[in-house]
């Protein structure tokens, strides 16, 4: 049995491949030509080049295979040109669905994000503290193009499982952390800022913070078990921020912040930030999106995937040792 993986070479992706070649599959991944070869090193996998944006490459790509994973996703909270963003995550996949569609895929596993779900307001939904794969939200909910362009990617994909049969499962992973995150992601780059000690203040939020191989794990429980057109939460523990930078602090021997600054005070400078970014083409370490999404605590459960998928999930200070770990013994930080 072969398996696709698209995203292979990012930080979830390579950790997927990992785990279905544990598990004793062959695994087949899509690269773009300037994909970075280092979280791929040395595996045993068959490597086909091609590019989400270009549907013929994508009809070559998924010959042969039974199932599909596609990870791939332009995960960027700010870019010089945010209709990237869109091309890669909504037109790319609805080109990467099609063409399994056309090539008879049996099986599907969609990486979407808890980015594309509710959040309960001050905490509280329905009586609830923490926000399910139940939790209605909205496309005008959505902050920011990133958010935005997922929240239309899962759409697609869950409209072509109502209509057109598209065996698909999907997962919606919390924030990440682990080894490999080469980029760094923009939850990894919050870590590696605090590992550096250049996390002087934080603002009232909240995240859920899962370790990269467990959401490795439950991409293959989703593959092996998962209920077609459904969707599954593979989170970690939810924590504030405040929380989140002092285990970070306790790992590295540094002084936590001690600062909570106002998201109002926050939020121009971000703009500036932003501004500046716009002159230098460098992108900007903190993001006007970025502080609009801290004004809510981000806390989802897992119970669904739990229960249904057999998914576990290990404490986030083993995530965020293993992420720091990492980033120290790749020359990221001291």
């Amino acid at each position: 049995m072969t398996i696709l993986v698209t995203g292979a070479s990012g930080f979830v992706g390579s950790a997927i491949v990992r785990h279905l070649l544990a598990a004793g599959y062959q695994v087949r991944v899509l690269l773009r030509a300037e994909s970075p070869p280092d979280n791929l090193a040395g595996l045993d996998i068959q490597q086909v080049i091609g590019d989400l944006t270009d549907a013929a490459s994508l009809k070559a790509a998924v010959k042969g295979c039974s199932s599909l994973i596609h990870t791939a996703a332009d995960y960027r909270l700010w870019a010089p040109d945010f209709d990237v963003i869109y091309a890669a995550n909504v037109q790319g996949t609805k080109h990467i669905m099609h063409a399994a569609l056309d090539a008879g895929i049996e099986r599907i596993v969609y990486t979407s994000s808890v980015a594309t779900l509710g959040v309960c307001a001050n905490g509280i939904y329905a009586n609830k503290t923490l926000a399910d794969e139940n939790t209605p939200s909205s496309l005008g909910e959505m902050i920011g193009h990133y958010k935005r362009s997922k929240f239309m990617a899962e759409a697609v994909v869950r409209k072509m499982a109502a209509e057109d049969g598209l065996p698909v499962v999907i997962v919606n992973p919390s924030m990440p952390a682990g080894p490999r995150d080469i980029k760094p992601t923009p939850s990894g780059q919050m870590i590696l800022d605090s590992a550096r000690g250049h996390m002087p203040a934080y603002v009232n939020t909240g995240l859920n913070i899962v370790h990269v191989d467990d959401v490795a794990k439950g991409h293959l429980l989703a593959l092996e078990h998962g209920k077609i057109g459904e969707r599954y939460i593979l989170g970690g523990e939810n924590l504030t921020l405040k929380d989140i930078l002092s285990r970070i602090s306790i790992l590295t021997e540094k002084k936590p912040p001690r600062i909570c600054l106002p998201h109002n005070f926050v939020l121009p400078l971000a703009w500036i930030a932003e501004k500046l970014a716009q002159i230098t083409s460098t992108p900007p370490r903190m993001t006007v999106d970025g502080v609009r999404m801290a004004k809510k605590h981000m806390y989802y459960s897992s119970a669904k995937a739990e229960k249904e998928l057999g998914y576990t999930h290990r404490p986030a200070i083993e995530a965020l040792h293993d992420a720091v770990d990492w980033f120290q013994n790749h020359g990221y930080c001291p």
